[in-house]
């Protein structure tokens, strides 16, 4: 009786992964329970707002997910989006050249953590974990540098206040359209492409992907370098938000990030996952944060009921993924 219900479902809610429709389950309770403290919380600017915060988180993010794929993990993300915001509103100060290339060099300064990360675990083989805490580390005392322990006094260059804040389209931000252009892109990537097929398949199983013919040392290289790129340009974003960069900006985003990602679906272990589950997770963290923010919770029972609340959702399906 059970199969049969099952086959005369339409097809779309068939693929329907349990987790990620969960999330989006969740976000329509944190929504009513929003509301109930707040007459505003459902207007149509509320959410728009809210929107264009989750745009940042939901850029790092991205970058994120397909390391999770892979079955690695890049602990380096909170200063790589540090450094993304202080080079690129450095370059910014050097005149309208500078202005130019600042949203650019930003990124590049995020590749390049990225690619010392991925030549790491590709080539010299080691545990993914360890390599991008110390490129984290090393990172940071760059900074600390170049700052000489104080926040920089660049500003933000008009690109990156403008794509952080401005809106091409009327009622649109920028920043909406760029997570939107980095999700269609991600998405394109990883369902249209020999190389999002092989971040699967690596994630499943690393020796049979390579045994198949795929390189597999070249593609997590490349995984890392895009992971560090999006976490530099959410960095630049960042800082055209708040027109300067400031220390320890990216601190905020790393677990974040990590949960929006686990939390939509995709499999800690790698191997399976779905960037509509990760949209819904980004979405989820940034209203659950807001919620909190509306209570005026104190920080310190902030972090306890976030913690709960991510514990209590893997518990509901994080278990049977690890087991599988």
């Amino acid at each position: 009786m059970s199969d049969l219900s099952t086959t005369r479902m339409p097809a779309f809610m068939r693929r329907l992964d349990p987790a990620v429709t969960t999330a989006f389950v969740c976000i329509l309770v944190l929504l009513l329970v929003g509301s109930m403290y707040s007459r505003n919380f459902l207007s149509p600017e509320y959410l728009l707002q809210q929107l264009k915060v989750a745009s940042f988180l939901g850029i790092i993010a991205s970058g994120m997910m397909l390391v999770i794929l892979l079955g690695q993990i890049d602990l380096s993300l909170p200063w790589v989006v540090t450094v993304g915001a202080m080079m690129s509103s450095a370059v910014a100060g050097y005149g309208e050249l500078g202005s130019l290339l600042s949203v650019p060099f930003g990124i590049l300064c995020g590749i390049a953590i990225g690619l010392i990360n991925g030549v790491g675990v590709a080539y010299l083989r080691i545990p993914s974990m360890i390599i991008t805490l110390a490129t984290n580390a090393v990172a940071q005392g760059l900074m600390v540098v170049y700052t000489g322990g104080f926040s920089p006094r660049d500003n933000a260059s008009a690109a990156m206040r403008y794509l952080a804040t401005g809106e091409a389209i009327p009622h649109v931000p920028n920043a909406v359209i760029c997570w939107l252009v980095v999700g269609a892109g991600t998405v394109f990537l990883l369902t249209r492409t020999t190389f999002g097929r092989s971040i699967y398949g690596i994630g499943n199983r690393e020796r049979a992907a390579y045994l198949s013919g795929i390189d597999t040392r070249r593609v997590v290289m490349t995984v890392f370098a895009i992971s560090g790129g999006l976490a530099a340009f959410g960095g630049v974003l960042l800082a055209g938000y708040a027109s300067k960069a400031a220390q320890s900006m990216g601190d905020a985003y790393l677990l974040p990030a990590i949960a929006a990602v686990v939390l939509g679906g995709t499999s800690i272990l790698g191997g399976r996952g779905s960037y509509l589950g990760t949209v819904a997770g980004v979405m989820l963290v940034t209203l659950l944060l807001s919620i909190l923010s509306v209570m005026q919770m104190p920080e310190f029972g902030r972090q306890i009921i976030y913690g709960v609340v991510i514990i209590g959702m893997l518990l509901l399906y994080g278990r049977e993924r690890i087991q599988r």
